[in-house]
């Protein structure tokens, strides 16, 4: 067996979490993988992989190689193929970060499309509230919203969200309809609970953007059903993403409102550690997403 064979399955073992997991990955027997990763280890002159009765893990000397060696070993794999001339078949573990609440309705069904349509891909979907650490998890590239703060990451922008003010027409019927953003200060607005004490808006007048302080009776957590649902009851006026609420604003349960004062959209990325060549998994993977999403309702 080649060196080369050894990391690709020191790879495996890494990213499946045990030997029977890189056995099943690689077509291979277990104490064929076992074997591979002794050799490495004696050739490398360290312990890679920290084994218990119960799991495998790296070591810290493993987790460092691991983080040099996995995308080298990507870029080297593609190069070969490329340079055959053949055709590449995307396979192996694809790990990928997407926001808490956006991933369920909007990555996940593209995720499913793209599992179908590559079925030697494996993907673990990891989410958060916050953007995350591509180096520190792993990852092979993060869906984020928002403008971006990385400046050493490169980014494809897949998508935009747009950002709506709306209420429950009952709540419309008791209080009235706002005609202005300024409007806004004498109405009960659904406000975070997190976050600095002055709650401000972002709103759009003649081109330039720019806020409003908002106040209400009801605060909750960064819950977009809980937003929704007090909005349904008719507690006060909402603003959230239009994707949040879609549905409700579709049967008429919710209106928009100020919507010539809308703010600008918040952009939608996918992220990947720059200076790297793009495996033929993560770039198939962007671009699956990216179709999924212009054909949503954002």
């Amino acid at each position: 067996m080649s060196r080369l064979d050894d990391l690709d399955t020191f790879v495996a073992i890494v990213e499946g979490g045990s030997l029977t997991a890189a056995a099943r990955r690689m077509g291979r027997p277990v104490q064929s993988v076992s074997r591979a990763l002794s050799t490495l280890e004696a050739s490398v002159g360290v312990e890679l992989i920290r084994r218990t009765t119960r799991q495998l893990s790296p070591t810290e000397a493993g987790a460092e190689f691991f983080r040099r060696v996995q995308p080298a070993l990507s870029e080297i794999i593609e190069a070969k193929l490329e340079a055959g001339s053949r055709k590449i078949e995307a396979s192996g573990l694809l790990r990928v970060g997407a926001p808490t609440f956006f991933a369920p309705p909007y990555i996940v069904p593209a995720a499913a499309e793209f599992m179908a349509r590559y079925p030697k891909i494996e993907l673990d979907l990891r989410l958060s509230g916050r953007f995350a650490d591509l180096v520190e998890e792993r990852l092979d590239l993060a869906i984020r919203i928002g403008e971006l703060r990385d400046t050493d990451l490169k980014a494809k922008r897949l998508g935009e969200l747009r950002r709506a003010f709306f209420a429950s027409p009952a709540y419309l019927a008791t209080h009235g309809r706002p005609s202005h953003p300024r409007d806004l200060t004498h109405h009960q607005c659904l406000v975070r609970s997190e976050g600095a004490p002055n709650v401000r808006w972002p709103y759009t007048d003649n081109g330039e953007t720019k806020e409003v302080q908002v106040t209400g009776r009801f605060r909750s957590d960064n819950s977009a059903s809980i937003m929704r649902a007090a909005a349904l009851s008719g507690i006060g006026i909402g603003f959230a993403p239009l994707w949040q609420i879609h549905e409700s604003v579709d049967d008429g349960r919710l209106e928009l409102v100020l919507v010539d004062f809308e703010p600008p959209p918040v952009p939608i990325h996918a992220v990947w550690q720059g200076g790297k060549l793009m495996p033929a998994k993560t770039r198939l993977f962007i671009d699956m997403v990216a179709e999924h999403l212009r054909a949503a309702r954002l």
